[in-house]
């Protein structure tokens, strides 16, 4: 078995093995999606599991966080410090591999995903982190910001309101460094997904201002690799449906609701494993094969991590004022502080509307929080939630602006 397949299908026994021995979870999504997993830790993104805060660091985003195995898997692989003993206490109380990914409890995991659409969201809002950043602290020669941010959503994302609200701001915005991949396995816990949902999500998706790309076999590696090379000169974000058998390799339960949300049964992960190929007995099996090609690809994203560190030390040198802010920004200082000044409500009597009052607050905010970006549902001359004299975030002419056109309000988390 070469070394690629054998890594993947590490994924998906780690993950099929830490379900059944929590009796709990979603085998079918990880193993279905290990391919893609795979390509995007191994041969994909920039990280580096020792400073998993890096702030140029591409970010991931499972957006069903219920095949939270995908995850674990992955870090554990690749060396975020989640021990095999971490994988086998799967949905345990305190441990570092809930049920959902938590964010802040697992190093690795950049955002809490339990509700459906929640993750599509917040890949939609990291990606306008990265314009806003991007704009304000870039520098000719000096590209700290560059990453792209990687979500992966299924049917269940995409039948909830918040994703479509999200998909059409990033369509709008042309959030170009997001790429979001539709697993698209046609199975929900109910059964047939055409149980409750039939919409044309590429066409959706066009008409919202994304370019649109298909994988019909998630287990094509080529045909990944070629896509992402295409998404990586894209001008506005990329969907990227992705046909996946959930519960792949199980004879019995592959492409059925059985492997969605239940163990498999220690009989069907038996010869699941074996229809595999498969060549271990003991459960919870990293091969050596399989740990040394997961190093030799943190080495080279170390020398990514490295060369930047590098870039960085020029800019501070080059740019001393932004590199102090970037720092206070990053340490979750603010410049001064929080603005009390009474001469904005000289009478106390006045009867003031309380958006007019919030909107003088307001503006009173941007020196000492400059990530903060405020936001109206397109009822600004009602709620007066905008910033006097400072410009608005726009797709193609301000990307620095801290006010934007969505019912969001929103502070870059680092």
């Amino acid at each position: 078995m070469d070394i690629q397949k054998l890594s993947i299908n590490t994924i998906r026994t780690l993950a099929m093995d830490a379900v059944q021995k929590a009796n709990s979870g979603h085998p079918g999504a990880p193993m279905g999606l290990a391919p893609l997993g795979f390509f995007l830790f191994h041969e994909v993104m920039n990280f580096n599991p020792k400073d998993p805060g890096w702030i140029n660091r591409d970010r991931f985003v499972l957006s069903g966080g219920h095949g939270s195995m995908l995850l674990y898997s992955l870090l554990h692989l690749s060396g975020f410090g989640l021990s095999i003993d971490d994988i086998k206490n799967f949905r345990q109380w305190e441990s570092l591999t809930p049920g959902h990914p938590e964010r802040g409890h697992t190093a690795g995991v950049e955002a809490t995903t339990g509700p459906l659409g929640q993750g599509v969201a917040n890949a939609v809002g990291m990606a306008l982190a990265y314009e806003f950043m991007a704009k304000k602290f870039n520098k000719p020669d000096f590209e700290i910001f560059d990453h792209f941010i990687y979500a992966i959503c299924g049917d269940g994302d995409l039948m909830e309101g918040i994703s479509h609200e999200a998909a059409s701001f990033a369509g709008n915005q042309k959030l170009k460094r997001l790429v979001l991949f539709y697993d698209d396995n046609g199975i929900s816990i109910d059964g047939k997904t055409s149980i409750a949902f039939t919409d044309e999500t590429e066409k959706r998706f066009l008409s919202y201002g994304w370019n649109v790309y298909n994988i019909y076999d998630v287990n094509d590696l080529e045909r990944l690799r070629m896509t992402l090379h295409e998404t990586r000169s894209s001008d506005r974000p990329c969907l990227v449906v992705t046909k996946t058998n959930i519960g792949y390799g199980s004879p019995n339960k592959q492409d059925t609701a059985k492997a969605h949300g239940s163990p498999l049964g220690e009989k069907e992960i038996e010869i699941t494993k074996q229809n595999l190929g498969w060549d271990y007995t003991e459960p919870f099996t990293v091969p050596d094969e399989v740990k040394t090609h997961f190093a030799a690809a943190i080495e080279d994203k170390l020398k990514v991590y490295l060369s930047w560190n590098g870039l960085f030390e020029q800019y501070k040198s080059a740019y001393p004022e932004e590199a102090k802010l970037l720092a206070q920004i990053m340490s979750g200082e603010v410049p001064g502080e929080f603005p009390i000044d009474e001469s904005y409500f000289p009478d106390l009597a006045e009867k003031l509307a309380s958006r007019a009052s919030s909107q003088k607050v307001i503006n009173t905010l941007d020196d000492n929080y400059p990530t903060l970006i405020g936001g109206s549902a397109d009822l600004t001359e009602s709620n007066l939630t905008d910033f006097k004299n400072l410009p608005s975030f726009r797709s193609s002419t301000e990307r620095a602006g801290i006010f934007i056109m969505v019912s969001v309000n929103m502070e870059w988390v680092p």
